[in-house]
């Protein structure tokens, strides 16, 4: 069948198998360039850090979690298993662009010598935390680094057989900004409706730290956490223009209960001298990301002020220096006032935040865009569908079953 884009509401409905392939390859090949020499004093060499070389990674087939897996395996040199939950092709259907990216990983993993291994299914259930505890000891034994990168829009709580629901609402009054779509350069107004209920509860239960604990938890019970092993979540802060739909909304404070958990899971990991951390993270295109309302406005001229200033990363630079100059430096690990790793530092320079806003005040609605990279923000999105990459025919018919 030929496979095209089919996007509904900033979001992809489609994933093309061998243009994923390529931008996994892609991933990696950036990777294996700076692993062993590099001329770029941002992104050292790793070939003479302790890194650590048996990885868990919780939500390993996209975006960040999937990044975490090509950095451990190709700057690491680890033996990696992934968890998250994929839609498989069929003859007629595509898979999610995670099932496919999971595919090429591991086929590239295995070809360098690598364990790689996943298990598809609900990261938050008993069952799927009962499979990867077996595929750990028959696989690796123990694993000396969790990544915790889950995102879902819902989650079942397995004691009470419950499902809750996240939201991304503003908490209190409604909340209007200028915002773009991924397509459509003409800048809108766009308005979100605050959270009603117990919305922002059941967005703690699905993105909160509840479940990271329960697999922290679960693991050293298990005891499959190597001595000093330690666990790491993601976050995002971003700017003050976009507290209201994200910081201060219900998203927010989920990730406040995220970051408060990396703390109390430090504690339980002193008896393996083991240690927890949130890194907060640049803003970058994600499938989650993409449909956040004014945040691909925002995204858009910070991509271009940051690629003016030769500061731009991917997800993959960003893991990358995360382990190279955060975690594993041999250095002590830097952290804010709230415990948290920053990789976000460049994002967030006064340099770069006061020209983001200077050309937020020039955007006017129902005007083309100005001083700004959405070409790029789209790009990207296309990319991580794997769409966009010209050494591909995209009028060949595939086998959407193709690994």
């Amino acid at each position: 069948m030929k496979i095209t884009k089919k996007v509904l509401r900033n979001v992809s409905l489609t994933a093309h198998p061998q243009g994923c392939a390529q931008y996994v390859s892609n991933q990696i090949e950036w990777v294996q360039a700076h692993a062993q020499v590099s001329d770029d004093s941002r992104y050292p060499a790793s070939k003479n850090l302790v890194l650590p070389k048996r990885v868990l990674i919780l939500g390993g087939s996209t975006g960040y979690g999937l990044s975490s897996r090509i950095v451990s395996a190709f700057a690491a040199q680890a033996d990696t298993i992934n968890v998250s939950f994929e839609r498989e092709p069929s003859e007629t259907r595509t898979a999610t662009p995670g099932w496919y990216n999971t595919m090429a990983f591991e086929r590239e993993a295995r070809k360098a010598g690598h364990k790689a291994e996943s298990i598809f299914g609900d990261a938050f259930s008993d069952e799927t935390k009962q499979a990867t505890a077996e595929l750990i000891k028959s696989l690796l034994g123990q694993v000396d680094l969790v990544i915790y990168s889950l995102a879902s829009p819902l989650r079942t709580d397995p004691k009470t057989g419950l499902t809750y629901r996240s939201v991304l609402k503003p908490i209190g009054k409604p909340f209007s900004a200028l915002s773009v779509d991924l397509d459509c350069d003409v800048v809108k107004t766009a308005t979100i409706e605050p959270a009603q209920g117990t919305q922002v509860e059941d967005t703690i239960k699905v993105m909160g730290g509840e479940d990271w604990s329960l697999w922290i938890d679960f693991l050293l019970q298990e005891k499959l956490l190597a001595e000093g092993a330690m666990v790491i979540s993601y976050s995002y802060i971003g700017p003050k223009v976009t507290y209201p739909v994200y910081r201060e909304g219900t998203i927010g404070k989920a990730k406040e209960d995220l970051e408060k958990t990396a703390a109390q899971l430090t504690k339980k990991l002193a008896s393996i001298k083991g240690r927890a951390f949130v890194s907060v993270n640049k803003a970058l295109v994600t499938r989650a990301s993409a449909v956040i309302p004014v945040v691909p406005l925002y995204m858009a001229i910070l991509y271009q002020v940051m690629k003016e200033r030769d500061l731009h990363e991917h997800c993959t630079q960003q893991i990358y220096r995360l382990f190279t100059e955060k975690l594993f430096s041999g250095k002590a690990i830097p952290t804010d006032d709230e415990g948290r790793i920053r990789v976000d530092d460049w994002e967030m320079q006064d340099d770069i935040q006061s020209e983001v806003e200077r050309r937020w005040d020039l955007q006017k609605e129902g005007e083309p865009l100005q001083g700004a990279d959405l070409e790029g923000v789209y790009s990207e999105y296309e990319q991580i569908h794997g769409f966009g990459f010209d050494n591909i025919d995209y009028d060949e018919d595939v086998d959407p079953r193709i690994i």
